[in-house]
């Protein structure tokens, strides 16, 4: 079996999110696709939208999508979780011949300070979602979804333009909470 893994925190989820799955889905040969959001990113010190919200926003999304099935492995540890972790857990699942790993290309910088990055590297191929015009290695796979959009930008301006059409209100009014207001 081939699966591929898109983790995120999903903080909110985007176009560009979608464009990354739909891409894979499309050009990459894998059986499934494994979607699973965190509880926290271990490079993060937090989050907005807690887990539960994040999840619900992720099946609502994709969770009815040929070959997609979404994992909450990650949310349900509690903690921030090592993507090893959740590889080693997924390996003993499914026991795949080939094992991709989405990542956005922003995270190619510091990929090499992952936990156990060199176990990690040796049971996936990432392929890398371009993003920001970085470069990507040829060493890498890549998918070709140059979404410029970030879920940090969503929560802090409230535009939800380049999230998908089933959230966005949503999303919108979830967010609204963090706004800070100004009193005259």
């Amino acid at each position: 079996m081939k699966i591929a893994l898109f983790g995120g925190s999903f903080d909110p989820p985007h176009k560009g999110h979608d464009a990354v799955i739909k891409e894979a889905l499309k050009t990459i040969d894998i059986d499934q696709l494994i979607i699973m959001p965190t509880f926290i990113n271990p490079f993060k010190k937090g989050f907005f939208a807690d887990e539960e919200k994040r999840l619900e926003w992720v099946i609502k999304l994709w969770g009815n999508l040929d070959k997609v099935k979404i994992c909450d492995f990650e949310i349900k540890q509690k903690r921030p979780v090592p993507s090893i972790e959740s590889v080693e857990y997924l390996y003993k699942i499914y026991q795949p011949s080939q094992f991709y790993f989405l990542i956005g290309a922003d995270h190619l910088e510091k990929l090499h300070l992952w936990h156990n990055f060199e176990k990690l590297n040796s049971l996936v191929e990432f392929v890398i979602a371009n993003r920001d015009n970085i470069e990507i290695p040829k060493k890498f796979k890549d998918l070709k979804t140059d979404i410029k959009i970030s879920s940090s930008f969503i929560r802090y301006t409230l535009d939800t333009d380049k999230v998908c059409e089933k959230i966005k209100n949503e999303v919108k009014d979830y967010y609204k909470k963090f706004q800070k207001t100004d009193i005259i």
